[in-house]
């Protein structure tokens, strides 16, 4: 299973990548789709497969990480895919 993941941006390495956070597990990922959309340190994003495709609020993310951790299984083998990638 393949999910977009809500996860906080941590640091700002330049304009096309970030270090994000999911659960504690860091990684970075290209924000370069979302150049026009002011990417700070703190902000949510939904990232899939190594891109953040969308800025999101806080709260939606809470939300959508509340129902994911729900998915049991899913959840843990999709947070342990996010620790083994790694953009190219």
């Amino acid at each position: 299973m393949c999910l977009g993941i809500p996860a906080e941006v941590i640091t700002l390495l330049d304009a096309d990548l970030a270090t994000v956070s999911v659960n504690g597990v860091e990684r970075e990922v290209s924000i370069g789709l979302l150049r026009d959309e002011g990417i700070d340190i703190g902000d949510w994003v939904l990232v899939h497969v190594g891109f953040a495709l969308s800025k999101i609020d806080a709260e939606e993310a809470a939300l959508t990480l509340d129902q994911i951790q729900k998915l049991g299984q899913a959840w843990t083998d999709e947070l342990d895919a996010f620790k083994q990638t790694a953009i190219l």
